[in-house]
């Protein structure tokens, strides 16, 4: 985006290069109003195709986890995994529809309360995202560490997901504060930002910088020591295999259990796939926190193409989980089945003769004595 004032561009998120909390108008002289560039047009087009994929399959995660065969999950990763898709589907429709509409109106057109509101949504959504990967990996140190407490770990879980909850609206609440609709005087021009919030650079960068900790560094600080915990324990096991201290001679995949080591590859391949897509642009926030200009050498496109790279990270939960458990595929194997099979029985040539609804009633009868010796 051109201009001086890059707090009247559209930010593409709370803690973003360039970020909405800017306090010192430019002169009028020297600004330009921002325009939809190809690079925003990019963004736009990327972010559109992110938001069907996450819809669809995260709609699918939760009701595979409501009503499907997710349900047979155990007790307490059940509720991990149905605050994740919550979380990842608050993602996908808050922070994606208004970032792509704001970067094609450019301006704001919603309104002082909206503003608000959206703009703590926003933030909202990126924290629960965030500490629900800390809980589930509290969940997983636990199970590894203390695996004979696994009676205590529903009532356990479920209070460490109000925390995360809780702590997310609780530090997603100063964007109801700060953020306001601002008119440009002697300009036709309104924008959603901060204008006015702060007296002193300084400020600024200290709000932009604790949600930086407590969005990011806090969390991947958390998750880095409970998986590190985790293969320390799994280390000193194969050493007291190795010198002979169990009685009975175990394989490496035979220290913990295989139910148990699959659901913990599956948490650090989400884990990872969190930090390896939300990075990149992380690290590029704070470049611009404390050298403001590096707008003018780096090219527009690269911020566009890193946020959009943070928010595959909401596609790639439920890729993630579909890989790692057989019952997530198989419905949604079943459901493409019944899709396939209302669309056969509603077809022109099944409806205008009898054989498409006989043989229909014939492959109902086969699928349900398959169930039935299943």
């Amino acid at each position: 985006m051109s201009g001086n004032w890059s707090s009247l561009a559209p930010p593409p998120s709370p803690i973003s290069p360039p970020p909405p909390n800017i306090s010192h108008p430019p002169r009028l002289a020297d600004w330009e109003a921002p325009s939809f560039t190809r690079a925003a047009q990019f963004r736009v087009g990327a972010t559109f195709l992110l938001f069907l994929f996450a819809t669809c399959s995260n709609l699918a995660l939760l009701a595979s986890l409501w009503c499907g065969r997710g349900r047979r999950l155990a007790s307490h990763l059940r509720p991990l995994m149905l605050s994740l898709a919550s979380a990842d589907l608050m993602m996908t429709f808050v922070v994606m529809p208004l970032d792509a509409v704001w970067n094609v109106t450019v301006q704001w057109y919603g309104g002082n309360a909206l503003c608000k509101l959206l703009c703590f949504l926003k933030l909202f959504a990126m924290y629960a995202s965030a500490f629900i990967l800390v809980v589930i990996s509290l969940d997983r140190q636990h199970a590894i560490l203390h695996p004979l407490d696994a009676l205590s770990a529903h009532r356990r879980n479920r209070r460490m997901l109000l925390l995360a909850w809780s702590l997310g609206l609780l530090l997603a609440s100063p964007q109801l504060f700060i953020f306001r609709a601002i008119r440009m005087e002697g300009v036709d021009f309104t924008q959603c930002a901060t204008h006015g919030s702060f007296s002193r650079r300084w400020q600024e960068t200290v709000y932009n910088m604790f949600h930086f900790t407590t969005l990011y560094v806090v969390p991947l600080l958390v998750m880095s020591c409970c998986y590190s915990r985790i293969l320390l324990h799994i280390h000193l096991q194969h050493l007291r295999d190795k010198a002979g201290e169990s009685y009975l001679r175990r394989s490496g995949t035979d220290i913990i259990p295989k139910a148990r080591m699959k659901t913990l590859k599956m948490t650090v391949v989400i884990v990872l796939s969190f930090v390896v897509c939300w990075t990149p642009y992380y690290l590029l926030g704070i470049w611009y926190w404390f050298q403001p200009d590096m707008l003018r050498v780096t090219p527009e496109y690269v911020h566009h193409a890193l946020f959009v790279f943070g928010n595959l990270n909401t596609c790639c939960d439920p890729v993630i989980y579909g890989f790692y458990t057989p019952s997530f595929r198989a419905d949604l194997a079943a459901c493409c089945r019944r899709t396939r099979s209302d669309a056969s029985l509603r077809s022109p040539d099944r409806l205008s003769t009898g054989r498409g609804h006989h043989s229909g009633e014939h492959e109902s009868d086969a699928t349900n004595n398959q169930a039935a010796g299943d």
